[in-house]
């Protein structure tokens, strides 16, 4: 896979955005009462929207790039 700044840069802003609903939404008792916040779900809560966006947004520029360009 390619490295591109823009995607790049729009997947670590999805992440952070998602990444930080799931962890508010799946750990909040332990954010804000007595749990434990789990280091390892607080991770994967952000590492797992960061691969969607970025994988997304890869398979999206190789199919554009598949495809032959049409005349309107």
């Amino acid at each position: 896979m390619d490295i591109n700044r823009e995607r790049l840069s729009n997947s670590l802003k999805i992440a952070l955005f998602v990444g930080t609903l799931l962890n508010l939404i799946n750990q909040g008792d332990a954010l804000w009462g007595d749990g434990t916040v789990s280091i390892a779900h607080l991770m994967m809560n952000y590492a797992v929207p960061f691969c969607v966006a970025w994988y997304s947004a890869w398979k999206n520029h190789r199919s554009r790039l598949k495809k032959p360009h049409q005349s309107i």
